[in-house]
């Protein structure tokens, strides 16, 4: 079984509050863009021929754990304990999706390893009881069980599907550095605005580009509000904006905008940077 795990950006992301249980309650416009990792699944015909305790998983991606540290194992073996079956499977994952990138790769990949196992095995798991599992793996999981465009709330375990008919035209660059999520939250009370940057919402028919943590995060990693205010004076952006907690920054284009033109002026400009056209699904 190959499957398909889709990355995501936040064209919105506002924090409401810090929760005393020490998440953030956001409210967060979430879509899937067909950029996407691919998951296959094998079951083993006898548990001893898979890795023990029988759940064998590979990476494309050496810097990647293999254990339990990776979601994609964590959410395999909830899986088996939720249903009660004996771990064997063999999984791969082939990684298009860059990590600490904002992207959701590891959460999606999560998502998709519950829902690929419960057809894999023939469970029938409840969405019920499948979002439970995504909720205690992580705050995004849940969102790519929707398939589609959702609003998150709460720490981002609420998802409310919503319509989203456009299939936006989309740039993203990613710098060699990572941004770890937890960090980015804590920074956001008291973080400042960086003068001459703009993190005013853009507005559009299809919804707003605003993001919250767009401030802790500029305000250490500089290189980004230089990516975002370079995107904004290309003739080929309609908006830009860092997704989620970073580090990718990505630009809506224009439809009558050549896409690898400005791609190539952006890795001519930025030097050693991940970029990749895509977009909305």
């Amino acid at each position: 079984m190959n499957l398909s795990a889709s990355a995501k950006i936040n064209l919105s992301l506002s924090i409401r509050r810090k929760r005393p249980d020490g998440f953030h309650e956001i409210e967060s416009l979430m879509v899937p863009i067909s950029l996407a990792d691919t998951l296959t699944l094998e079951a083993c015909d006898e548990p001893e021929a898979c890795d023990e305790p029988g759940i064998a998983f590979t990476c494309s991606d050496a810097t990647l754990p293999n254990d339990d540290s990776n979601l994609v194992v964590r959410a395999a073996r909830r899986f088996f304990e939720t249903t009660a079956l004996t771990p064997a499977v063999r999984m791969h994952l082939a990684k298009a999706i860059p990590h600490g990138a904002g992207l959701g790769g590891g959460s999606s990949d999560a998502a998709t390893t519950l829902t690929g196992l419960n057809e894999l095995f023939g469970t029938l798991l409840a969405p019920e009881a499948l979002h439970k599992i995504a909720a205690e793996l992580g705050s995004d999981v849940p969102f790519f069980l929707a398939r589609g465009a959702a609003v998150c709330k709460g720490r981002g375990e609420i998802v409310e599907p919503v319509p989203f008919s456009y299939q936006l035209p989309l740039l993203l660059i990613k710098p060699s550095f990572g941004v770890p999520t937890p960090w980015a939250y804590s920074r956001w009370r008291d973080s400042r605005e960086i003068p001459g940057i703009s993190y005013a919402p853009q507005t559009f028919p299809w919804g707003r580009l605003v993001n919250d943590l767009q401030r802790p995060v500029f305000e250490k990693h500089l290189f980004l509000p230089v990516i975002k205010r370079w995107l904004l004076q290309q003739p080929e952006t309609a908006g830009a904006l860092m997704s989620g907690s970073g580090s990718t920054c990505f630009a809506v284009l224009h439809d009558t905008a050549d896409g690898p033109v400005l791609e190539a002026r952006a890795r001519e400009a930025f030097g050693e940077v991940w970029t990749c056209l895509c977009h909305t699904r």
